[in-house]
């Protein structure tokens, strides 16, 4: 793994639940203003080689809103979060988080304002215990070497316990990682993330490989956990999708092609024609 990856992470403590999916009135989707938004994406601009692969894209999240994007491949999905977390740089366009242009900072600085990101195939440390992992991703105590010297105290050992709690894992802290299921993986590449306690989630297929209860486990945890941050999520699984989403954004060769609730955007017949009917 790829050490930087466990620094990207964040806590869990909810708060009041947000409305579910099926709830959210018209009012719930109006887009999110200056005021209430944590990420603000204007006119955001990539070209590889002279191809755009994200063309002018504008979008808001709100405070504690839980935003799936959905769309065929290629359609600049994962490359919007490469550009929100600072993998890659915009020709164009910024990225505004809590009021704060992103766009020229590192991937560290990002990660210590706030941001947490989870790529597509979990990234842990195998070697080490499930306790160990988490502890590694603590703020300050990040790398091996720091962790090896990092003060185990009672505060420590709660934090990882309640943590591991969170994302199912309380029975497996002191089994190698490596053992793991993949979805246990994910589950623990979250928790890595969370016990950073960043304001800003980004989530990348989370449950992909995952079986129909990893799946079903895995809703209820985003649920919770957007609570008390903000999450975006990338992924395919339209079931999993009108479960967890609070609001849509369907993108398309790397624009915002539809944006509503689940039910809105699967009847969109743009929607349908370039994605959902394939």
């Amino acid at each position: 793994m790829n050490p930087q990856a466990a620094t990207l992470s964040h806590s869990v403590v909810p708060s009041e639940a947000p409305p579910s999916p099926a709830q959210t009135s018209p009012a719930a989707l109006a887009p999110a203003t200056a005021s209430d938004s944590v990420l603000q994406v204007e006119g955001l601009t990539v070209s590889f080689d002279g191809f755009r692969a994200v063309d002018d894209l504008s979008l808001q999240v709100a405070n504690n809103e839980l935003r799936v994007i959905i769309g065929p491949n290629g359609a600049g999905k994962t490359t919007l979060l490469d550009m929100i977390c600072g993998k890659t740089r915009p020709t164009a366009g910024r990225v505004l988080f809590k009021g704060q242009d992103l766009t020229r900072l590192a991937e560290h600085q990002i990660v210590r304002l706030g941001v947490g990101r989870k790529f597509q195939t979990p990234s842990v440390y195998e070697e080490l215990t499930v306790s160990e992992n988490f502890e590694i991703s603590i703020p300050n105590a990040h790398g091996v070497l720091s962790s090896l010297l990092f003060k185990r105290s009672d505060a420590v050992r709660e934090l990882i316990r309640t943590c591991a709690e969170e994302v199912f894992l309380a029975d497996a802290l002191r089994q190698k990682a490596g053992r793991l299921s993949h979805g246990q993986k994910q589950w623990l590449e979250m928790g890595m993330l969370l016990i950073q306690q960043p304001d800003l989630l980004l989530l990348d297929e989370p449950v992909a490989g995952m079986s129909p209860r990893e799946r079903e486990l895995t809703s209820e945890l985003l649920q919770r956990i957007a609570r008390g941050r903000s999450l975006v999520v990338i992924e395919h699984d339209m079931d999993f999708v009108k479960r967890i989403a609070h609001k849509v954004t369907v993108l398309h060769q790397g624009r915002v092609l539809a944006e509503g609730s689940a039910q809105h955007v699967q009847a969109d017949p743009r929607v349908i024609d370039v994605y959902l009917g394939h």
